[in-house]
């Protein structure tokens, strides 16, 4: 074995038994690389990713490989996911050198940290424009010990790039007025109308990008925002991106139509479209969309959710050596499991064939194989006799090797999946979404907040929590801290967001120019500390604080944390500005800080019958990024204290609704009436 056994990463597991001589990412191997005057060959990837496991049979597990990397280099294994830092800094390289960016990621850089090449796939030998491993290393070696002064000449260019990368998010501008606008616009100029989503194959979900859409259209009264949104998330449910069979969506689609998946699952993927398959419900009341959101719960539970109630981070495309075997039919399988009549119904819908519909991503051939695939909804007469069909399905398929789970959990992307669970379960009156959000809170706050100051830890894995936390940690948490209270009315939980807003101010805010750093202060600084805005598979930290501001302001009373936001808005408003599309989750915090929201707070004795109903009303008709607080007896003196606003509004036998707009108050209301009355003023 080389150095990683003693990690808790399964990416990294993953390579325990290579010839080659990993290390992890620590300064054991720095220390190594200088005492050896070695550069350093540093390969970032994840333990779901299908080509770092192409790259890893062809050149890490091979011994001629190996043994030229352990010759030349002092090798470094790094999780993505468990350090993103790592991952961001050196990304930023690949993609500042190539034009591109993706995993595997290999760096080779100095003993002190400094890159001079970057790449990302390499196979064994070189193939046409790719060079293999046995050609680069022995070049790579050669520039080393005969040419250093060129290498070097190569690191101080690249140092120089990547300050130049350092200094966005420094602008004093504030954002143009009719940025939501330009973001519609240019989401329309790439909008495939015929099969949903934005521009050509590989289709990436970006469900952020719809959540945009339809709150544009809820602000605006909108209806091309609204038809784009439903129709992309019609067409994802529809297609092969959806996993038909145990629920659940894939990565991307590597066609234009949704219909050819990428299989790996990711946490936050399904995080990110239950939040948004539940806003469409909420927006048009079709039920396709809520149970949507309920396959997604269950396949969480079935596959994601560890006994305790927290949520691992992804499940693998590959399984028996091969991307996508555990997913793919044979149409005679399906007759088998489902007999004639049945099987040939299902194959119908499902647009089963004979000789496959399921084409092989690089030769564009068919394999025999088939995705279960439907081009319009289940009609209802048949709905009852296809949902037998899926089940026997999901049994028998369960038979097969499953892939790999990487069961680590993560502090970041459960605060994803918090605050989606507890929106959800409010939108589809699903109240179970919701304890499913306060399990997976309970996780976290056992075992990723430090028992001492309380801060955040980024991984845990197998009873160990480490891994300093990093912005999304905090943001993405935040964020569903705020929902949970939205959901449940427990004041602790804005109390916790509250708390953590105030370590991410003290930790992580650019002093000099705004914006939160993606790493603390106190973290290991690599070559620099960033700032990040782009959203990208999900959201930045940057945008979600945006957003975290303007509700813990609403929420609190407490206008600074509203001015955080139009300052993160506004140092970053040169590159929102630039391409708008780019940055839809800050725009969606710009155009809710810009609307006429309402502040809501509810006091009763108690959650009685009649308070209910005005909670329902308030949720109902209130408009996008409105705030509702409930007071009652039993949570009035914490209330009083995180909202010290709320202390001018008693609590009585009758319950009272205190509605706030434009910086103006009208007096208290009894009646679900008189409240969509004020609510619509």
């Amino acid at each position: 074995m080389n150095h990683l056994s003693g990690e808790e990463s399964p990416y990294l597991l993953q390579h325990v038994h290579n010839p080659v001589d990993w290390y992890p990412w620590g300064e054991e191997a720095f220390a190594k690389a200088r005492e050896e005057n070695k550069p350093v060959f540093l390969s970032i990837g994840y333990a779901t990713c299908h080509w770092c496991h192409v790259m890893a049979h062809e050149s890490f597990e091979d011994e001629e490989v190996a043994e030229l990397m352990n010759q030349t280099f002092v090798n470094i294994k790094a999780d993505r996911e468990e350090r993103p830092d790592i991952d961001n800094t050196y990304m930023t390289i690949c993609q500042m050198l190539t034009g591109q960016g993706g995993w595997p990621l290999t760096i080779i850089m100095t003993p002190e940290k400094e890159p001079f090449y970057a790449a990302t796939y390499l196979p064994k030998h070189s193939r046409a424009n790719r060079i293999g491993m046995l050609d680069l290393v022995p070049a790579i070696e050669n520039a080393w010990l005969n040419d250093r002064n060129r290498v070097m000449e190569s690191v101080e260019r690249i140092k120089m790039g990547f300050t130049k990368t350092l200094e966005m998010g420094q602008s004093e501008s504030p954002l143009p007025e009719n940025i939501h606008h330009q973001a519609l616009n240019a989401l329309q100029v790439r909008y495939d109308s015929e099969h949903g989503g934005f521009g050509g194959a590989p289709k990436f979900p970006s469900p952020h990008n719809l959540s945009f859409l339809i709150q544009y259209s809820r602000i605006h009264d909108h209806p091309v925002a609204r038809e784009m949104a439903e129709h992309t998330l019609q067409k994802m449910r529809l297609g092969g991106i959806y996993d038909h069979i145990g629920g659940g969506f894939h990565r991307y689609s590597t066609d234009d139509e949704w219909l050819l998946p990428h299989f790996e699952k990711m946490l936050y993927d399904q995080a990110l479209m239950l939040g948004a398959y539940a806003e469409c419900y909420k927006l048009t009341g079709s039920e396709m969309y809520r149970d949507t959101c309920r396959h997604i719960v269950n396949y969480l539970d079935e596959c994601m959710t560890s006994p305790e109630g927290g949520y691992y981070s992804a499940e693998d495309a590959d399984s028996e050596g091969e991307e996508g075997t555990f997913y793919v039919w044979k149409k005679s399988e399906i007759v088998d499991v489902l007999g004639a009549e049945e099987g040939a119904l299902f194959c119908e819908l499902y647009n089963i064939r004979d000789d496959g519909n399921y084409y092989d991503e690089a030769t564009r051939q068919k394999t025999g194989a088939n995705i279960p695939y439907l081009t319009s909804p289940v009609p209802k007469k048949l709905q009852d006799r296809i949902g037998d069909c899926l089940d026997k399905l999901h049994k028998h398929r369960k038979k097969r090797e499953r892939p790999l789970l990487d069961d680590k959990i993560l502090t970041d992307w459960n605060g994803l999946m918090i605050g989606a669970l507890a929106r959800a379960g409010i939108m589809t009156g699903d109240t179970s979404f919701i304890q499913r959000a306060e399990k997976a809170y309970s996780f976290i706050s056992k075992h990723l907040i430090k028992k001492d100051d309380k801060r955040l830890l980024h991984r845990y894995r197998n009873g160990d929590s480490g891994i300093e936390a990093m912005a999304d940690d905090y943001a993405f948490l935040i964020d569903g801290l705020i929902e949970l209270y939205q959901a449940t009315f427990k004041p602790g939980y804005l109390t916790d967001a509250v708390r953590l807003q105030k370590i991410l101010e003290h930790e992580f805010w650019d002093e000099m120019h705004g914006g939160y750093y993606f790493t603390s202060e106190s973290s290991e600084e690599i070559l620099g500390r960033q700032k990040e805005i782009y959203d990208g598979a999900f959201p930045s930290s940057n945008s979600v604080a945006a957003k975290n501001g303007l509700r813990l302001s609403r929420l609190t009373g407490n206008t600074d944390f509203e001015n955080r936001s139009h300052q993160i808005l506004n140092v970053f408003s040169e590159q929102i500005a630039d391409a708008p599309a780019g940055y839809t989750h800050a725009i969606h915090a710009a155009m809710l800080l810009n609307s006429g929201s309402h502040e809501i707070v509810i006091c009763s004795e108690n959650r009685n019958e009649t308070c209910e109903k005005l909670i329902a009303v308030c949720r109902d008709h209130a408009s996008p990024g409105s705030s509702i607080l409930l007071k009652t007896a039993e949570s009035e003196r914490e209330l009083n204290e995180i909202a010290p606003f709320t202390k001018a509004y008693p609590v009585s036998d009758r319950p009272e609704v205190y509605v706030c707009s434009g910086f103006a108050c009208k007096a208290p209301v009894h009646t679900p009436g008189e409240v969509i009355s004020n609510l619509s003023d």
